[in-house]
């Protein structure tokens, strides 16, 4: 197998913005060539060249989906950046004995970690009052991750003792050193594959929004896209959380900071 050229290098960064909306710097050539030489060798070419005119010959739909698997995937953990869940703890317990549903969408929900610790404070807050979590990830790989709900052990290290025992399983015999999260809290939390970088499908609208640790990967006429796309299904009055290394400076007038990375929507 021939290492990636420049031109190839150059080839799947406008792949992986025309699928995805995500920019990728020189500095991921390492990672676009560990990612996709299995697929080379699986198809049996010598060079990422071929691979490319594989992908844009408009007969490998599959293939397609399985490189921007690859190349959008990215390691998350239960409960990171706990100040938002801390957050999210304070708008539930204010919900609690609403009538109304209460919603939120894990808008980049990767492996489903986000998702499902957003469950356990909801389900540890809101005992009579409905809710949901819906995740959404453009990989098709990591959500059928997220349905499995199995997790090494090392993602759960920021998980409180009282919710492993109450929201999850450990793993026993070739599952050691594991966690499947509960069967119930599993049945709250429905993902689907969703392209923030196109239009919307019809998702209903939502009290609270993580879109967190995916704007980075975006230039900034993207993110303002993505966010106008995002923020147009938070409910009046609803927050939006994003990753506190991001910002939304010129990015959007739609909502206002009321706290470091999280932002409210005018009532």
């Amino acid at each position: 197998m021939q290492p990636i050229s420049d031109s190839e290098f150059s080839q799947f960064q406008h792949f992986i913005f025309e699928e995805a909306g995500i920019t990728l710097s020189t500095a991921k050539k390492a990672l676009v060539t560990g990612r996709l030489s299995k697929r080379l060798v699986h198809h049996r070419l010598d060079s990422f060249g071929e691979y490319f005119r594989l992908l844009k010959s408009g007969h490998q739909a599959q293939e397609v989906q399985m490189a921007v698997d690859l190349l959008t995937t990215n390691e998350t953990y239960f409960f990171r950046e706990p100040k938002h869940f801390e957050f999210l703890r304070k708008q539930a317990l204010a919900a609690h004995n609403r009538p109304q549903m209460f919603r939120v969408w894990s808008a980049a929900s990767s492996s489903g970690e986000e998702a499902y610790s957003i469950a356990m404070v909801l389900a540890d807050c809101l005992e009579s009052t409905p809710w949901e979590v819906m995740g959404s990830d453009i990989s098709t790989r990591v959500l059928a991750g997220a349905q499995r709900a199995l997790y090494t052990m090392e993602r759960a290290r920021h998980v409180s003792p009282a919710y492993l025992q109450r929201f999850c399983l450990r793993g026993r015999d070739e599952h050691e050193g594991s966690l499947l999260v509960d069967r119930q809290l599993r049945s709250r939390v429905h993902f689907r594959q969703v392209n923030l970088n196109t239009p919307l499908p019809d998702l209903g609208s939502f009290d609270v929004i993580f879109l967190r640790n995916v704007m980075i990967y975006f230039n900034e006429e993207t993110k303002r896209q993505v966010v106008a796309r995002v923020v147009s299904a938070l409910k009046p009055g609803g927050y939006f959380c994003i990753g506190h290394s991001e910002s939304l400076n010129d990015i959007t007038q739609a909502v206002k900071a009321i706290a470091p990375s999280i932002y409210q929507k005018p009532a």
